[in-house]
């Protein structure tokens, strides 16, 4: 049987915040660190093709990674920073990518991972709806990190869409690490995995081991 495509789409916040006490570079540097586990969990399930993306967002989106790459051949360009938090901007770009065409019909359900630390300056809902409206977006399997204590909780809640899900706190760029991982291969292995209800879900975020060692190293 020829494998089926599971695409992973970062929406990932490039905003001016991202800059302080270096959460950008620990970010570009979770995501290289995350690479050879996610593709470790492609090879653990050769019935899934997994295909990765990237969309950044500032002041407006834009496609970082624009090509659905496999992910055995996948590599990472660091992020910069720059403007303000145009949240609404990535879905409404990530929302075009979930259509169908151009996702495949035959395709497993994706997983679209958020990470931000602050709050959306556009109108982020309208944003949402589309991704919702969308026949993938409406089913895909989703993520969020917040990055530090000024992330926007509440509306990370909202975009995983389910009342029982939280997002992931990282306070500290060992919890960024460690949530990245989780979002790059718990998630996936999850979405690979398909379920006779249709209803499956990664893990709750309370079962994730993060390094709680917060005493020892500057909080975000």
């Amino acid at each position: 049987m020829a494998n089926r495509p599971l695409h992973f789409l970062w929406l990932l916040d490039c905003s001016s915040s991202m800059s302080i006490n270096g959460k950008i570079g620990e970010l570009n540097f979770a995501i290289r660190e995350a690479i050879p586990e996610m593709q470790q969990a492609a090879q653990d399930n050769p019935s899934a093709a997994l295909m990765v993306r990237a969309i950044s967002f500032a002041t407006g989106a834009t496609w970082h990674i624009d090509e659905a790459t496999p992910v055995e051949q996948f590599s990472w360009t660091d992020l910069t920073t720059y403007g303000g938090t145009d949240m609404g901007a990535a879905f409404r770009l990530a929302a075009k990518a979930l259509q169908s065409p151009p996702m495949p019909d035959r395709a497993l359900r994706p997983v679209v991972a958020l990470v931000s630390d602050g709050q959306p300056m556009d109108d982020w809902r309208a944003g949402l709806r589309e991704i919702d409206a969308t026949p993938w977006g409406k089913r895909a399997m989703r993520v969020a990190v917040a990055i530090g204590e000024d992330a926007d909780k509440d509306m990370l809640k909202e975009f995983l869409g389910n009342p029982e899900l939280e997002p992931l706190q990282a306070r500290n760029p060992r919890q960024l690490v460690a949530a990245i991982r989780w979002a790059s291969t718990v998630a996936v292995k999850a979405a690979s995995t398909p379920k006779t209800d249709g209803a499956q879900q990664p893990p709750a975020a309370s079962t994730l081991s993060f390094d709680k060692q917060a005493d020892d190293e500057d909080v975000w």
